[in-house]
């Protein structure tokens, strides 16, 4: 009854900070592309200060939260699980909200760098005040780039980890409240190693699309959790470097 209880409070934490993100991105996506005159008011002022970095940053922080957690969540669930048998471990819950962290640190590391990134290519004129590509090459560029990785060892090293959780864990187990943070922050970081490059495809189809956040977010959630998620990966692969030929090709 107890371990009942403790996973319907795990499910609830998790689901609560998703439900928060996408709290903030659907009327800040619509806001974009509509009156602009509510959440999104502050993408339009383009300054480049530490202000504008840092309301940006917390952005693609937001975004990853409610992109990648859901995923995600099977894997926090069966580490619960197998945290929840060893009599020695006296608050589960707590464990797995910090093995979670640790998941969401890699993210945060990445959004620092995906902040950096669209800062660059803004000042490079290449992204559109919409937070779009302004180039046929770089739109071309991305989205080859995100097709050719699907088919790298790299990627299917890090979706094995990602889709076969329970093999990770025997490999990389180590006890404690640190043990399960550095466990959290290891399989985040191979959760990045995986989807990185299906993250630039923001820069091609809208940081702030909802269409795209949504189309990824689903296509992750496949990808890691459904029978034959890598093979759709692969021909996903496919199709995105067919289509960034054909941007290059038409430019």
């Amino acid at each position: 009854m107890q371990g009942s209880w403790e996973r319907a409070f795990v499910i609830a934490g998790v689901a609560g900070a998703i439900a928060c993100a996408w709290a903030y991105l659907v009327p800040a996506s619509l806001d974009m592309y509509g009156r602009m005159d509510g959440l999104a008011r502050w993408m339009m002022e383009a300054t480049w200060d530490a202000r504008y970095l840092a309301l940006l940053f917390a952005m693609w922080v937001v975004m990853m939260v409610g992109m990648m957690l859901p995923s995600a969540l099977p894997t926090i669930l069966l580490f619960r699980h197998a945290i929840h048998r060893d009599p020695n471990v006296r608050r589960p819950v707590a464990r797995t909200f910090v093995f979670a962290s640790g998941y969401l640190v890699a993210w945060t590391l990445f959004s620092a760098v995906a902040t950096l990134l669209q800062w660059r290519l803004a000042e490079a004129a290449l992204l559109s005040p919409m937070m779009v590509s302004a180039s046929p090459w770089l739109g071309g560029a991305i989205l080859i780039v995100a097709g050719a990785y699907q088919w790298t060892p790299l990627k299917n090293a890090c979706l094995r980890h990602c889709r076969s959780p329970l093999a990770f864990f025997v490999e990389h187990w180590r006890p404690g409240a640190p043990g399960a943070l550095r466990l959290g922050l290891r399989h985040g970081l191979y959760c990045v190693g995986c989807c990185w490059a299906l993250m630039l495809l923001l820069f091609f189809g809208g940081v702030m699309s909802l269409l795209w956040i949504a189309a990824i977010t689903l296509f992750v959630l496949l990808e890691k959790l459904a029978p034959y998620g890598v093979q759709g990966g692969r021909l996903s692969g496919v199709a995105l470097a067919g289509a960034g030929i054909w941007v290059l090709v038409t430019a």
